[in-house]
């Protein structure tokens, strides 16, 4: 079968916060609305949705067939994706293919979590469904004990104290506080960083990307149609997805993501590029911990090299390889199901030039990567100004 080349050719976001006021339907159509408009309005022969737990979050299921009706796409296929925090990125995958493969034309990928909702304690236990229940967290291990854990490891295994994770912090907060849609758009200091309370030590407040609620959206159509609706279309150049045992303590190695490094290979490999050709990335750091282990599992240091790599400037927004230009799950925010679709969203309007304040200057390639739990599955996209 050849594959068609797949284009971006319109994007939608709403701000990320504790927006009481909106609802799941509501945050999500204003989204839809919004990438339409951008896209020129094309009609949608079909939608998929990233959402983690609308089910234990706004008790509702079934969403995929609400979410296309209140967005006015009633009558089209409509697919709800469930892969935990990479829900959004599966969201992204499934309508690429959909797209390549000639299935439909025109395809709408969102994502949506309203998870405030509820209170803190209880959405903090939903979103540890993320990993093994039945035995881990019946044992008392929790996402946070788990990345707690690793940190440490990583610390002693490495030499490295506290203060690069917390120069990451900062970092994120700097990119936020230029960028519009996110949840903490102010910059913090190293002092407030490293003194923010403990969570599951080594781990820190400042460490942890927050809960929130926000929605995004996407257009997908051929790369031979986009020019009819725009004149900065960005194309999907690679897509890669992989997977890991899902139990944390099966794993052979605790300090590298094989599910990471696994999508990576496969998306450079598709996209015909080395890591040296990206011009910027947006990544899952839920915890710090976790962008750490990322950046070095996509290739672009050697293990144990991120904090150098931040003192250094490698991944400031004027840095060779800025990460996170949006502030990341950290400062943008972390609503879990439309993080990956937020990932893409940023990267298309850095591609296009379009990204205010926090543009990245010249980017013509940059990389998304969205995993789920502690990296039992990844997805990494690259795209193409």
């Amino acid at each position: 079968m050849v594959m068609r080349k797949v284009a971006i050719i319109g994007v939608g976001m709403t701000k990320v916060g504790h927006l009481f006021s909106e609802s799941l339907r509501s945050l999500f159509s204003k989204a839809v609305r919004s990438a339409l408009e951008d896209a020129g309005n094309p009609k949608i022969d079909a939608l998929y949705v990233g959402n983690m737990s609308a089910g234990q979050f706004n008790n509702q299921e079934n969403i995929a067939a609400l979410l296309s009706d209140f967005a006015g796409l009633n009558g089209i296929p409509a697919t709800r994706i469930e892969e935990g925090c990479a829900s959004g990125a599966g969201a992204i995958y499934n309508g690429f293919k959909a797209v390549a493969s000639g299935s439909h034309d025109f395809v709408l990928v969102g994502g949506v979590e309203k998870m405030m909702d509820t209170s803190t304690c209880d959405a903090t236990s939903i979103v540890s469904t993320v990993t093994d229940q039945e035995y881990e967290a019946f044992l008392g291990l929790s996402l946070v004990g788990i990345n707690a854990m690793v940190m440490r490891l990583y610390m002693n295994t490495f030499d490295v104290g506290r203060e690069p994770f917390a120069k990451f912090s900062v970092q994120m907060h700097d990119n936020a506080s230029k960028n519009p849609y996110a949840q903490f758009p102010f910059k913090t200091s190293m002092d407030k960083a490293m003194n923010s309370n403990p969570v599951a030590e080594p781990i820190h407040l400042m460490d942890c990307a927050p809960l929130g609620d926000g929605a995004a959206a996407l257009i997908l159509c051929p790369e031979e149609y986009a020019k009819k609706f725009t004149s900065s279309p960005v194309e999907i150049i690679g897509a890669g997805h992989g997977m890991d045992t899902f139990i944390f303590h099966t794993r052979d190695d605790f300090l590298s993501l094989k599910a990471i490094r696994d999508s990576a290979r496969d998306a450079y490999r598709m996209a015909g590029i080395t890591p040296g050709k990206v011009d910027l990335m947006e990544i899952h750091d839920s915890f710090s911990i976790t962008a750490f282990l990322t950046i070095e599992d996509l290739g672009f240091v050697e293990k144990g090299a991120t904090g150098q790599a931040i003192d250094e400037g490698l991944i400031s927004l004027d840095g060779p390889l800025p990460v996170n230009p949006s502030g990341g799950l950290k400062a943008r925010g972390h609503p879990i199901g439309a993080t990956g679709v937020y990932q893409m969203a940023e990267v298309v309007l850095q591609l296009r030039g379009q990204a205010g304040a926090r543009q990245v200057p010249g980017a013509e390639t940059g990389l998304t990567n969205n995993i789920s739990g502690f990296g039992a599955s990844s997805y990494v996209h690259i795209l193409r100004g």
